[in-house]
């Protein structure tokens, strides 16, 4: 008579483990690639990033101009933003390990207000300043461009403080600060990966300034970049991470 042997749960862990860690890195390698879309889409067509602090008389004619490639762009980089989602929460899952704690899940609640953040502010350039950069060419009044040039700058610079201080910036901070002490407590990430990703956020934190009134200038893509090369080297990591 044979008997059946109960199937062996820790045999199935490495399996269940290696599950994680793959999703986590083919999404940090889609999110760490998908970036350089809006890069070439909005740099080629309005000097984007660069463009975002020009003036009004400067940006919303040449925005008029170029609508269809704004749209194009500014609609991949609101997938890249909403994509952030997934790609933090996998993450955080596969670098502690799949463990619960309280920084894994202060984690989680940084990257939802990050990437609600990212979505209103890249929201503002196809929803309202399209409108925006029609009434100003329509104009012929000196007075009604004026209006529509304050407008656009309010617009500009409250968009942008939710989105890149906030949203690319501040939370985005949290989620990674977060992720990594969470990460900290197990094995289930290198450690040069953990310590680099202290640096990277360092360098996320430098729009922060903006908050006290300096000027940040390139702080925002400097952080961004750094932020893209840990992504694609933690995909790798989790790539090459033993099963």
């Amino acid at each position: 008579m044979s008997v059946t042997h109960p199937p062996d749960r820790l045999s199935d862990a490495p399996t269940r483990a290696a599950g994680p860690r793959r999703t986590a890195a083919a999404l940090l390698t889609v999110e760490g690639l998908l970036i350089f879309v809006p890069f070439a889409v909005l740099g080629n067509a309005i000097g984007w990033p660069a463009s975002l602090d020009d003036p009004a008389a400067t940006a919303l004619p040449r925005l008029l101009d170029q609508e269809g490639a704004v749209r194009a762009g500014y609609t991949v980089y609101l997938l890249y933003s909403v994509l952030f989602l997934p790609v933090a929460v996998w993450t955080t899952r596969a670098l502690t390990g799949g463990g619960d704690s309280p920084f894994s899940r202060v984690a989680v609640g940084f990257a939802v207000a990050s990437t609600l953040a990212r979505t209103i502010g890249i929201s503002r350039w196809l929803l309202a300043m399209p409108g925006l950069a029609e009434a100003h060419g329509e104009a012929s009044d000196p007075a009604v461009r004026e209006s529509v040039a304050v407008q656009y700058q309010v617009l500009n610079d409250f968009g942008g403080g939710i989105g890149e201080v906030l949203g690319v910036s501040l939370f985005a901070v949290g989620w990674l600060v977060c992720t990594i002490l969470a990460a900290l407590r197990s094995d289930a990430a290198p450690r040069w990966l953990l310590i680099a990703g202290f640096f990277v956020a360092a360098g996320l934190a430098l729009p922060l300034a903006e908050i006290a009134g300096a000027d940040s200038g390139a702080a925002t893509s400097v952080g961004t970049s750094l932020l893209h090369l840990w992504f694609l080297a933690a995909a790798a990591a989790l790539f090459r991470r033993p099963r």
